[in-house]
């Protein structure tokens, strides 16, 4: 699946996932290959994906997601102000 991250200070996450999840706004829920089409808001929590170099998370504030035909679209707000691109996000 193609996982794309946005934030107001541009792309967090832009790669190639087997899993992910999402503090949606009641309850958090995972997304597998496959999975039905969705749009769902998100909040404070923290979005957790398997990455190249291991699981990765990413803490938010609030945000909305949209998985079709495995590609999940996420625009969040984060946590961590100081997080404004990919090169930030460590795994």
């Amino acid at each position: 699946m193609i996982l794309t991250i946005v934030a107001p200070g541009g792309t967090l996450c832009n790669t190639t996932t087997d899993r992910v999840s999402f503090p949606g706004t009641v309850g958090r829920f995972t997304v597998l290959r496959g999975h039905a089409p969705l749009i769902a808001g998100l909040g404070c929590g923290e979005i957790v994906y398997a990455g190249e170099a291991g699981e990765v998370r990413l803490p938010i504030k609030n945000g909305c997601v949209r998985v079709h035909e495995d590609r999940i679209e996420a625009c969040v707000e984060p946590a961590d102000e100081s997080v404004t691109n990919k090169e930030e996000v460590k795994p």
